[in-house]
């Protein structure tokens, strides 16, 4: 029989891991499911594979009781409740890739179970968000409850995932088992936007199925937010980070403008930001990363046009956002011309590989878009990162696989003949780096506090 308090999270990266220290910490032991075995391990050890998540955190609820990893997927028998915290990418030609939430829920299907119909009947016949906690209600008995937390598009939760889970289980959603949606709200390497501060979305297939998520979440997190369905819920997700995408747009597309009339951008947003009221600041960059801004516009997008929809704007805005490392690298070349360089055959550091400041997170970030843009103009190209020692495999960048970064050393350093700041990690010594290195591109604004020689830095 399930342990009524206890789920199962299944994905143990950015998203789910930090998710499954806070049901822990809140007191509800969480099964973590992972295909991967090192994670599995890392986790069941005490050891953390996320550099903004300490190894204590994970050691303190393991030495509770409260939190487990495996690679079995049959245990989900032992749970009443399953949150998937899988990736949603985009395939080659930029359309939503769902194989991850599909498979997930190939392999979630046959260890679902109906639960009492008796029961079900009367808590869907009940009032209120508190039904879950009625007095004579067994928790063992309910339906398991199912909560997709992967950003994606409108439909999908009601959609592709019910149907998969349906087929395999031979059961009914919202009848037999639970289902929901509940975006991730994650904001790694900021210690002030903790899980349990972060209000979350929840919204379910019924009534019934919303109010069962939003009990559970209530466990674990201060603030939860009922919406009407998950078509909403997967909505609001998808504004959250088109919101973002499209100012950042703005600002990226001013810098080109302003750049022209030798009004610099940094100033400009510095001045604007001043006004108390009515305005919010963007700042530009090399690209967009991270694995919902750079992503959420084209999903959105691509669903829109099955209804007939257009979505110019968005659109426009990815374009800008996606072009911004061509920039980059027509900033360098300037540069190096300054310096009677040419692009080809000259060494170039690129500084930082995260796709933002202060985490080990390379997921969509346009550093290796400059990577590969430098290398194909005839460049010799590195990396320093002190957050990311050696590049990992992905799917997406298989290329770049096994690549160390580069000592920080004078030695090292000083024999690349640009070097271009695309992450402002704090980790970062930038006085030594203006002190070694004759030209440097900045696209993160980070050397204007710092002691450089005229001609040296090149914003971008």
């Amino acid at each position: 029989m399930p342990n009524p308090a206890s789920i199962a999270i299944i994905g143990l990266g950015y998203v789910g891991l930090p998710l499954g220290l806070q049901f822990a910490r809140s007191g509800v032991p969480v099964l973590g499911v992972d295909i991967d075995p090192a994670k599995v391990a890392d986790l069941n050890a005490g050891r953390s594979y996320i550099r903004h998540i300490p190894a204590a955190a994970i050691q303190a609820q393991r030495a509770s009781g409260r939190l487990e990893a495996t690679t079995d997927f049959s245990r989900l028998r032992e749970v009443s409740a399953i949150l998937i915290c899988v990736p949603t990418p985009l395939t080659k030609n930029r359309e939503p890739d769902l194989s991850y939430v599909l498979n997930t829920a190939r392999a979630i299907a046959p260890f679902l179970q109906a639960g009492n119909k008796k029961q079900n009947a009367e808590i869907e016949n009940a009032q209120g968000p508190d039904k879950f906690q009625v007095s004579g209600f067994s928790l063992s008995a309910f339906p398991k409850l199912v909560v997709l937390e992967s950003t994606t598009y409108p439909g999908t939760t009601e959609g592709e995932l019910r149907r998969e889970l349906e087929a395999g289980s031979g059961l009914v959603a919202g009848r037999d088992f639970h289902l929901a949606y509940s975006p991730e709200r994650e904001d790694p390497g900021q210690p002030d936007h903790r899980v349990a501060d972060i209000p979350k979305l929840v919204g379910g297939l019924t009534p019934a199925c919303c109010d069962r998520a939003a009990a559970l979440y209530r466990q674990a997190i201060r603030t939860v937010v009922p919406v009407s369905s998950c078509r909403t819920a997967e909505a609001a997700k998808l504004l959250e980070n088109v919101f973002r995408g499209v100012n950042i747009a703005l600002v990226n597309e001013l810098k080109l403008a302003y750049g022209a009339m030798g009004i610099d951008i940094w100033e400009v947003i510095a001045a604007a930001k001043t006004k108390p009221f009515g305005f919010m600041p963007f700042y530009p960059g090399p690209g967009l990363g991270g694995h919902c801004i750079p992503i959420d516009p084209f999903y959105l997008a691509w669903k829109a046009r099955q209804f007939g929809q257009p979505t110019r704007f968005i659109e426009l805005a990815g374009e800008i956002n996606t072009a911004m490392p061509q920039h980059v690298v027509k900033v360098v070349t300037a540069a190096l011309a300054a310096r009677h360089k040419p692009l080809n055959g000259s060494k170039i550091l690129i500084l930082g590989l995260a796709y933002k400041a202060d985490v080990d997170d390379d997921r969509e970030s346009p550093a290796y878009r400059l990577l590969d843009l430098l290398t194909e103009s005839g460049a010799t190209v590195a990396y320093h990162d002190p957050h990311i020692p050696v590049i990992r495999p992905t799917r997406e960048h298989p290329h770049w696989a096994g690549r160390e970064s580069v000592a920080w050393t004078r030695e090292k350093l000083s024999r690349f003949d640009a070097v271009v700041i695309v992450t402002a990690h704090r980790a970062v010594k930038y006085q030594e780096l203006a002190d070694w290195c004759a030209c440097l591109v900045d696209t993160r604004n980070v050397m204007a506090g710092f002691n450089t020689r005229p001609g040296q830095v090149w914003k971008a």
